[in-house]
C-alpha cells in the first residue's frame, strides 16, 4: 500500500472515530427505541461501529458518515428484530397533512415522543416505530427519513400519523412507572462487598472464564484480566453501589455521590454456579442512563413505591 493510500485510510478511520463520539448518544436514542431497550440499543450501536470499520476498508470514497452510520444501525436493528420473529406487514394508507414546519401540533407530538418510555416504542409496528423516532425524537426532515428507509415521503407521513396515534393510546394505557422489586441475594452480596471495598473478595467471585465488556474499550477475558476491573474502580473515591432494575433486568446502579438522586451509570452481571461469568459495565457510555427507566430495588420488608430514575 502506498504512503498516499495509507494516509487516506488513516484519515477515514480518524474521521469515523471523531464522529463516533459525537454521534453515539444520538444513534443510541434511535436504536434503543427501535429495539425497545436501552441495553439492546447499545449493543446495536457497538455493532454498528464495528461493521463500519470493516466496511470502510472496502470503500473507494468516504461516505457522508452520519446518514451512512444511521443506515448501518437501522439495518442491523431490523436484522435483530427479524430474528426475534417480529414481523408486521402494514399497508400504506392516506396520510394526514404532515409537514416539516414545526407548528404547535408538531411540537406537541415531538415532546410526547421524547417523554415516552423507551420500552413502549416496541409496541409499534417497525415502520411506524422507525419514522416516529426519526421524526419526533431526532427531528429528522421527512425527505431524509424517506431516503434512509427507502420509502416515499407520503409513506413516511402515513407511518408517522398512525404511529403517533398508536403511541398516544399506549401512553394513555401504560402505568406511570414500573414497580420497585427486591434485589437478589447475589446482587446484594456483590453491592455490599463493593461498598466495603473488598476487592479481593470480589475477585474471588469471578469464574475462571469470566468476561468483561465495556463499550468503547477492548473486552477482557479470564479471571486475572477481568480482575483489573476492580483495580481500576479501586482508584475512584466515593463510588457507591445500589441494586436496581432496568427493563426487567436486575442491574447495579453506580453513584459517584451517594447522596445524589440519580446514579451516574449502571452495570449488570451474569452468574454461573454462584460465580460471576460476565460483567457489562456502562461507565464510558453514560448516555444510556438518559433514556433508561431505572428503578432502585426495594429492601426486603420495605413498603412498595421506593426508587427513582
Amino acid at each position: 500500500m502506498s504512503d498516499g493510500k495509507s494516509a487516506v485510510e488513516r484519515d477515514r478511520r480518524e474521521g469515523l472515530l471523531a464522529l463516533a463520539a459525537a454521534l453515539r448518544p444520538e444513534l443510541h436514542r434511535y436504536c434503543s427505541r427501535l429495539m425497545g431497550s436501552v441495553i439492546d440499543g447499545e449493543d446495536v450501536v457497538q455493532d454498528t461501529f464495528a461493521r463500519a470499520f470493516v466496511a470502510l476498508d472496502e470503500l473507494c470514497e468516504v461516505p457522508q458518515l452520519r446518514p451512512w452510520l444511521f443506515r448501518i444501525a437501522h439495518n442491523r436493528a431490523l436484522d435483530l428484530l427479524r430474528s426475534r420473529a417480529i414481523r408486521v406487514a402494514e399497508p400504506i394508507e392516506a396520510a394526514l397533512e404532515i409537514a416539516d414546519a414545526a407548528d404547535p401540533v408538531e411540537m406537541l407530538m415531538r415532546r410526547q415522543a421524547v417523554q415516552t418510555a423507551v420500552s413502549r416504542f416496541a409496541e409499534l409496528p417497525v415502520p411506524q416505530r422507525s419514522v416516529v423516532i426519526l421524526r419526533d425524537v431526532l427531528d429528522e426532515p421527512l425527505a431524509d427519513i424517506a431516503a434512509l428507509l427507502g420509502i416515499t415521503v407520503d409513506a413516511v407521513k402515513g407511518h408517522l400519523a398512525r404511529g403517533r396515534a398508536r403511541l398516544r393510546q399506549i401512553n394513555a394505557q401504560a402505568d406511570p412507572r414500573p414497580d420497585a422489586r427486591i434485589a437478589s441475594a447475589a446482587i446484594v452480596r456483590y453491592v455490599n462487598m463493593f461498598n466495603q471495598r473488598d476487592w479481593d473478595g470480589l475477585r474471588a467471585l469471578l469464574a475462571d472464564d469470566a468476561r468483561l465488556h465495556q463499550s468503547m474499550h477492548p473486552p477482557r477475558a479470564g479471571a486475572a484480566d477481568v480482575g483489573m476491573f476492580f483495580t481500576i474502580y479501586a482508584k475512584s473515591d466515593g463510588l457507591w453501589l445500589r441494586p436496581a432494575w432496568v427493563e426487567g433486568r436486575e442491574v447495579i446502579a453506580v453513584f459517584e455521590d451517594r447522596t445524589a438522586a440519580k446514579p451516574n451509570h449502571f452495570m449488570w452481571l451474569e452468574w454461573r454456579e454462584g460465580r460471576i461469568s460476565f460483567i457489562r459495565d456502562y461507565r464510558y457510555v453514560r448516555y444510556i442512563l438518559d433514556d433508561a427507566d431505572l428503578v432502585l430495588a426495594r429492601e426486603a420488608g420495605a413498603s412498595r413505591g421506593g426508587g427513582g430514575r
